[in-house]
Parts: structure tokens; sequence; C-alpha cells
């Protein structure tokens, strides 16, 4: 399976930490550019360091990228960051707000630098009152209305994934290769936005529109009111619980006939999906008497020869062996540094395919270590064997100590 590289040739500096920059650092590695990692030096990227739930962030987020460690705060370093730049094709960062300007990395003084630049700034808010707010992904989740979506009434609840992070880096990234495509037409590059709250509430759009609609308050989801008589999980005879969707009247008629169910098809009060949806209040008991009966795979062989939706309720660690990643090249081996050991591991491939054979972009570096790639970046960029030695005795580089060897 070929490794597709559309991006091959686009230079790259990302600026950022935690998910939102690093995540669209991510997409545009794995589509082939050639993503340089400015880590804040001496420390690196604070990600590398989290613990509990968010220790893989670093991992998963940082694959085919390299890593020079700079310091900005040091005169040397903004030049040095300003060399870079004059070769760049696109600038991501996703600091507080005001922090590159500080800096001296904003769009101002990077289009200064080289005018066809495209700048990508990821943000917590776009432009408006509350743009000099600093933005957390579950913030945004509480505040664009997705928490209160999610939960049950009165317990609002964030996601159980960092979506609006990756959101915004996908729409950010979006925004950066339509501002390269407006490049080629007038030679003038320009800076472009991406940002958590704007992406909370494009998902929020369904439910403003049924609002708007109605008049009515959407409910939260574990409350709503279902658009589909047979839309649940529900728990079999051995290994746990099932989900399965029943969405049309031909599904129905297959699942009853499936499971065995003829009473069932011949009720003419669950002839339409309509109908079905309003007796939910005991069809759905009358089924979980059915699927209790049976092993979860066994509920799995009946759905699937009738053609309907199921799927096991999974956990994420499940998914190391999920049968469809493994045959199509979902899943790429990463080294997990906080394991210590580059212990490989399968995290997830971006979620895309090119061309007739429908190949996935992979792996071409493991997530760097800080610095490992100092001395080899700047060297593309001009800097003499002796400037580059100079800086990492001034500090204004600095490699980790199993990196000092690429510094």
């Amino acid at each position: 399976m070929s490794n597709p590289q559309p991006l091959k040739g686009l230079k790259v500096l990302e600026f950022s930490h935690t998910i939102m920059g690093p995540c669209a650092g991510l997409v545009l590695a794995d589509l082939g550019a050639d993503v340089v990692k400015v880590e804040p030096a001496p420390a690196g990227d604070h990600t590398r360091r989290l613990p509990g739930f968010a220790a893989g962030f670093f991992a998963n987020f940082n694959r085919n990228k390299r890593s020079l460690a700079l310091d900005l705060k040091h005169p040397d370093g903004r030049a040095v960051a300003h060399r870079l730049v004059a070769q760049a094709d696109i600038v991501l960062e996703n600091y507080g707000p005001g922090t590159m300007e500080r800096l001296g990395c904003g769009w101002e003084d990077l289009r200064a630098v080289n005018p066809r630049l495209v700048y990508l700034a990821l943000k917590g808010f776009l432009a408006g009152p509350y743009e000099h707010r600093p933005a957390l992904d579950e913030v945004v989740q509480f505040q664009a209305g997705l928490a209160y979506m999610t939960g049950p009434p009165g317990r609002p609840l964030r996601a159980g994934a960092s979506i609006i992070d990756i959101l915004g880096a996908v729409f950010g990234v979006t925004a950066a290769l339509a501002a390269l495509r407006e490049r080629d037409l007038t030679g003038q590059g320009q800076r472009v936005s991406g940002a958590l709250y704007e992406s909370a509430v494009f998902l929020m759009g369904s439910h403003m529109a049924g609002f708007a609609a109605t008049g009515e308050h959407p409910p939260p989801m574990p409350a709503r009111r279902g658009a589909w008589g047979i839309y649940d999980a529900f728990e079999t005879a051995e290994d746990g619980q099932l989900f399965v969707g029943v969405t049309s009247d031909q599904q129905w008629l297959r699942f009853t006939e499936a499971f065995g169910l003829p009473e069932l098809a011949a009720d003419a009060r669950l002839a339409t999906n309509a109908q079905r949806a309003k007796e939910r209040a005991w069809l759905i008991p009358a089924l979980q008497e059915v699927f209790a009966r049976h092993p979860q795979a066994e509920v799995a062989r009946r759905c699937e020869a009738a053609g309907i939706s199921w799927a096991p309720v999974g956990k994420p660690a499940d998914l190391f062996e999920d049968p469809h990643l493994l045959a199509g090249g979902g899943l790429i081996q990463t080294a997990i540094s906080a394991l210590g050991g580059g212990a490989l591991f399968g995290l997830p491939a971006l979620p895309v395919e090119f061309g007739q054979d429908r190949d996935r972009p992979g792996l071409t570096r493991q997530p760097p270590r800080m610095g490992e790639h100092n001395g080899e970046v700047l060297a593309e960029a001009g800097f003499a064997a002796a400037e580059i030695t100079a800086l990492a005795a001034a500090g204004v580089i600095v490699a980790a100590p199993d990196a000092a060897a690429s510094a």
C-alpha cells in the first residue's frame, strides 16, 4: 500500500501545543507537508509531560513532524524564526491571544518577512467581543450548548473526546488550503483563522434550525423524541450491549423475519416508522426481552443478515484489534513516548482515502524528540555550522539529551 502525499513540497512552521494546533499540523504532515514543530526552548511542548488521560496527546498528534526547540524570547531566536518564515508556505499557531505578537511573530511581523505566507491562527474565538478571551474545548462545549445537548436533563456533560479542538483544526486547515489556492491566483498570502467557539456553534446549527422551525427548545439527546422507532442499545445474553438501528419500513420487515417475530410484523400499530416511534414505551422493552435470549454474536449475525445497522458498544482499547481498521490501514504503529522505550501502538490514521486503490496516508516519521531536528532544519534554511553551534551554546536552540546528536 502506498503512502499518498498530495501536499509534498509544502513547508509549514507549527507553533502550537495541546490539541488544536498539533492536530492541524498533523493533518498537513500526514498529507505530505514538511511540518517543523517549533517548540519553546528550553522546556519544549508541555503536552509531552501531561499526566492521566492526556498522557498520549503528544504521540497522537505529532507524528510525521520534525522538532526545532527554539527560544523565541531571545532576540536571536526571533531572528531564526524570521529566517525560517522566509521559506515557509504556512505558519500555524494556537497560542493565547496576543502571544505571537509579543514574541515578534504575529501576522504583521511575518507578512513583512514573507508576503506569500499563509498565517493560520487557531484561537478560542473568531472576531468579536469574545476574541481576546482564552478558551478550551470543554469551555466552549458548555458555552455553545453542546454539553447541554449531550448530558441528561439538568446534567450537562462534555463529549467523550476533544471534538471541538479537532473540528477547529480541520476547519482551520480547510481555510489555509483555500488561502493557498487564492495565493496561486494573486501571489499574496493572508491571515486565516479557525476557532473553538465557532466550531462548536457550527455543530449546533441543526438544533438552532429546529428551534427556528418549531419554536420548541430541543431537549438534550438522552431525553429527545427519537426520529426512529428502534434506535437503541440493548443488553444481550452474553458479551454486553449491542446498538441496533431499524430506520426504514423495509428494514423492519427484514428485522422481524430475522428474529422470528411474525406477530410484531403483523401488528398494525407498528406498520410504519412513525407508528413504531409512538409505540416505543412498550416496543423497546419487548425487543429487549428478545435480545436478552441471544448472545451478542448471534444478535450481530442476525442483524447483519437482515441488512440493518448494528454495532457493539465498544471501548477505545477495543480499536487496537478492530479487524476493519487493521485490514484497511486505519491504524499507524506509533511510538508512545510516555511509556519510555518507544513502545509502538496502532493509533488512528487520517480518515481519508486517495486514488483508485483507496490508499491511506501513513507514517514517515515517529513523533519527534524535543529539538531532534535542530541542526537539520537550520542547515536546510541556510545556517552555517558555526551559526548552529553558536545558537546551541547560547541556549537559543535546545535539544533533549537523547536528541543531542541530531541538534
